[in-house]
């Protein structure tokens, strides 16, 4: 009993159940314990495991990551992988901006929201430039639709969209080199920004030349200033001279957008919607004698 050993203590109890004049020599029986053995049968794994299969690790023992390929659907699901609140709050943080952008992102950008802002976009352009067209034309004849106005809106927002931040992120990495913003990043700051064009599109179509002017030049000037706001810190790490041109060339460049949009969508009085004979506004798509919003389209992107 001395001993430090521990024990197993089993209580034999007598026929009578006399719990009151047991017998500690013949009613109870000491075995040595099995605690202290490390092979003990008696322990249970803890219940850790994962639903998912365990990380692969390389010949060092370290964990390996998963390689993702240009052509594999692995690598543009990770641009995409983008939930309802991360897309609101990235929404909001564009009209409603409280901080930069980039931090919004949290070096998650995402080109799911930039697609579908563009999209919506795109639709809502060619649905409000025909109503727009519709009302001028309204009282003149036989209205058509055309159709070369959607191929159009497509072409100039998916281009502005792909292809001015692609050169920006040329540009930024070839003066600025690792501290220039990546080019996913560039293309979600860009297409965030677009968000802006859709209520501008929306309220656009009225026959009111000056209150669609006023339109535009609102959504312009917010949109300017959402890309100044983000980019300035981005382009400010190339020198000062080539810093004030990007900037000058991004928001002549947006600048050309805004008026793009009111020309080729919103065109009552514009250069656009006016005929060869005088200022009458001549029919959307005609015999091909007429020119119009739709022959502007036409002869801008080559449809």
């Amino acid at each position: 009993m001395g001993s430090r050993q521990g024990y197993d203590v089993v209580v034999d109890v007598d026929a009578e159940g006399d719990l009151g004049h047991t017998d500690l020599n013949d009613d109870l029986e000491f075995h040595n314990s099995t605690f202290d053995q490390t092979n003990s049968r008696a322990k249970v794994a803890p219940d850790n495991q994962s639903f998912l299969p365990p990380p692969s690790t390389s010949r060092g023992g370290q964990p390996s990551s998963s390689k993702r390929y240009l052509w594999s659907i692995a690598f543009y699901q990770q641009f995409f992988d983008v939930d309802t609140p991360q897309l609101l709050h990235r929404m909001r943080s564009t009209l409603l901006p409280r901080q930069n952008f980039l931090d919004t992102l949290d070096g998650q950008p995402d080109l799911y929201g930039p697609f579908w802002i563009a999209t919506t976009v795109v639709v809502i352009l060619f649905l409000t430039g025909t109503i727009s067209a519709y009302l001028a034309e309204k009282g003149k004849g036989h209205f058509a639709y055309d159709f070369s106005l959607l191929s159009g809106a497509a072409g100039l927002i998916y281009g502005y969209t792909i292809f001015v931040p692609l050169g920006l992120w040329g540009v930024l990495k070839w003066f600025a080199g690792s501290e220039a913003a990546g080019l996913v990043e560039c293309w979600a700051l860009y297409g965030y920004g677009n968000l802006i064009w859709i209520p501008v599109a929306l309220v656009s179509w009225s026959p009111l030349t000056a209150l669609n002017y006023a339109f535009v030049g609102v959504g312009f000037a917010l949109s300017a200033v959402f890309l100044f706001r983000n980019l300035y810190p981005v382009v400010s790490a190339t020198d000062a001279k080539t810093s004030r041109v990007l900037l000058v060339v991004v928001i002549a460049l947006h600048a050309g957008l805004a008026i793009a949009i009111k020309i080729l969508f919103f065109a009552h009085g514009s250069p656009a919607a006016k005929g060869s004979k005088g200022g009458d506004l001549p029919d959307i798509i005609g015999d091909g004698t007429k020119g119009g919003s739709g022959d502007a389209a036409r002869m801008l992107f080559g449809l």
